[in-house]
This record gives C-alpha cells, sequence and structure tokens, in this order.
C-alpha cells in the first residue's frame, strides 16, 4: 500500500475509519513557515459532516499536532496530526465482513488483502481518512496564500442542477473559501439541497462535479513528460475516495472546437504575458502558463444507500442481497470540495517546492 504523495514535500496518510484515530504526516516544508490552528480548524469545520445533507456521524476533527511546529512556526522537521475517531458504531458493519458492498472497495480490499483488511466503514479506504489531507493542506494553503497564490472549488453540477460559471475569480473565490456549501448561486444551493434531501428520503445517493481555480500562481511549472503539472495533479486527485474524472480547461469539450477557437491567444497585460483566453486551463506542454489552472472532478453518487442490494458473500461465494445499515452521506460533493482544495495546494507546494527549492514558501 503506498500512502505517501510528493517529492519535496510529502504527505503520508494513516488510520482507520473505526481505529482509535486517523492523522498525517506533512514532510519537507522548510522552517519558519506560520501554523495557524484556528485557520486548520476552519477548514475542518467545512469538511465536517453537517445536517441532513450529511452522515448523522459527528466527529469533533480536533487535530492534535505532536511534532514539526514550535511557537507557531514550522522547525523543518515532520509535521505530524491527528485526529481522534469517537462516534463509531462498528457493530453497523458485522454483516460486511463477508458481504461486499456495490461500489465500495470492500471486494477489491479483499482480493488484495486477504481479508487482513479492516472492514469497519470502510477502514483505510474511508472518506474519513482525508480528515488528515485537509489538515495538512491548510498549513500550505495559507503558505501559498501569502505568495500570493489562491485557490477556491465550487459545486459546478449536482443531481442534475447547476452553479454559474466563475465570473470575478478574486471575489468568487473568497467567497467560496467561507462556505460550507460552496455555492456561487444561492439559488443553485436551494434547488441542489432539495434533490439531495429528495435523495435521502429515497435511500438513495447523488454525485456531483466540482469545479477548481487556481489563481496567481507562476508561469513555469511541472515537469514533462511524466510529472506534468496535470499529471501529478490528476494523480492525487484521483486518490479522493469517489473521484471518478478528472478535466482541465474546456476538457472533453475542447474537442468540439476547432484550432482556431481552441487555441488561446497570446497578449500582453501591464507588461505581462497573458492569453485572451482560457480554454486550455493554464497549462500548456503541462507546464504552467501563467494563467489561472482550471479543472474539474467529478464526484460519484454515494456508494453507501439504504435500498437493497444485489451482492454476494465472500465465504461462499453464493449470491445474495445487502441492506446497509450505519450512518451515510446522501451526497459527499460539498464536503469533498474542501479535500479538492487541500491536495491541490499540497500538489502546487511540493511542485513549487521542485523548481525554487523549499525556502521559496517561507516568510
Amino acid at each position: 500500500m503506498k500512502n505517501t504523495f510528493g517529492e519535496s514535500v510529502s504527505v503520508t496518510i494513516f488510520g482507520e475509519s473505526h481505529g482509535i484515530m486517523i492523522g498525517a504526516v506533512l514532510d519537507g516544508l522548510a522552517s519558519g513557515i506560520e501554523v495557524d490552528e484556528d485557520f486548520i480548524a476552519s477548514q475542518m469545520d467545512l469538511r465536517k459532516s453537517v445536517g441532513a445533507l450529511s452522515t448523522a456521524r459527528r466527529e469533533a476533527d480536533k487535530v492534535r499536532i505532536i511534532s514539526g511546529v514550535f511557537n507557531g512556526k514550522t522547525t523543518g522537521t515532520p509535521i505530524t496530526f491527528i485526529i481522534e475517531n469517537n462516534d463509531t458504531r462498528s457493530k453497523d458493519y458485522g454483516e460486511l465482513a463477508y458481504k461486499a458492498r456495490p461500489g465500495h472497495a470492500d471486494y477489491t480490499a479483499q482480493m488484495k488483502y486477504h481479508g487482513f483488511q479492516d472492514f469497519r466503514g470502510g477502514g483505510h479506504f474511508s472518506g474519513r481518512i482525508t480528515a488528515g489531507l485537509v489538515a495538512s493542506g491548510a498549513v500550505v494553503i495559507k503558505a501559498l496564500r501569502k505568495k500570493g497564490i489562491y485557490i477556491g472549488t465550487h459545486i459546478l453540477t449536482c443531481a442534475g442542477v447547476r452553479d454559474r460559471d466563475f465570473n470575478n475569480l478574486t471575489d468568487d473565490i473568497n467567497t467560496l473559501n467561507s462556505l460550507d456549501f460552496a455555492v456561487l448561486d444561492e439559488n443553485s444551493k436551494s434547488a441542489m439541497t432539495e434533490k439531495i434531501e429528495q435523495a435521502k428520503r429515497n435511500g438513495d445517493s447523488v454525485g456531483g462535479t466540482l469545479e477548481t481555480v487556481v489563481t496567481g500562481f507562476p508561469a513555469g511549472i511541472g515537469e514533462p513528460w511524466f510529472d506534468t503539472i496535470e499529471g501529478v495533479l490528476a494523480h492525487i486527485l484521483f486518490s479522493v475516495p469517489a473521484v471518478k474524472g478528472v478535466e482541465f480547461g474546456d476538457g472533453f469539450g475542447i474537442t468540439e472546437k476547432f484550432g482556431s477557437t481552441a487555441n488561446d491567444a497570446y497578449c500582453t497585460e501591464n507588461g505581462k504575458v497573458c492569453t485572451k483566453t482560457n480554454h486550455n486551463g493554464g497549462v500548456l506542454g503541462g507546464i504552467t502558463n501563467g494563467m489561472p489552472i482550471v479543472f474539474r472532478t467529478a464526484v460519484k453518487p454515494t456508494p453507501s444507500i439504504y435500498k437493497e442490494q444485489e451482492t454476494i458473500d465472500l465465504n461462499t461465494m453464493q449470491e445474495t442481497t445487502l441492506q446497509i445499515k450505519g450512518r451515510h452521506d446522501p451526497a459527499i460533493v460539498h464536503r469533498a470540495r474542501v479535500v479538492i482544495d487541500s491536495v491541490t495546494a499540497l500538489v502546487l507546494c511540493d511542485q513549487l517546492a521542485l523548481r525554487y527549492g523549499t525556502d521559496w514558501l517561507a516568510e
């Protein structure tokens, strides 16, 4: 199992959904970078289960930093975050020791780990493990902002409802980063939440698409051929549970254009090279061109639903049915938003350190 990501600045995740604790180790950061524990807590709140749109499992998600920080600054040694699991109901998962839940990693984990995996709540495959990524991401998000680099993600679509597009990037990103349900149009929120609540009443779930924009990122970052900026971002984005698709710029839609309209014409603005359009999402040849990095992430419907489903008994290899119990999200796209922001920040921080050195992010 590979649980470490990054070359110069790396993050390692650990723990299981129903274990004693989960967490992460952030390694490679320069000394002297501010660690704002209040900001970490606010980022964790964006990921929390809140209200009828999320699971009834309520974790405090209080982050304890046990190494790598002294007097509010990084020391340059590994930063270890731990987050206790307090609201677990493992009895809800007894039947799942041998019945594979459709849409989950139960069967594939069984094939790889031969029954030794912790199946409770999805174990190490649970979205719960992303809490450590959010804690780690909060440190580098703050560091990137001090360098003028901002990340914002909104729920572009959910259950067939579409939010408005980005307009004024600075204002929109600032707005999104203060919202627990990140949409740019209040009417979109009402329509989306209604769809999620309807799915919940039906014992079902819905998915959605997240759209992310990064502003202020310099040109010239990326390592072609095999560590392009798109490649490393896609790598970590596909590691987030429930992500099934990633596209940059116009994505698949660019195939419907002519070259004359797909190309981004160059111009200058205040002595800086830029492009008149951004169909390529701020990346050419796998290297950033200084325009906003734009990508979208597809998040599938939560696989844990209350409807009866067909499955197999892994002990007898007989077909059977499964009625999932426990507490589950009717949608996770709104909670995944801050996870996407966090892993994006971790990749960008690593790529900047590879280009400029680790001290570049220090104050």
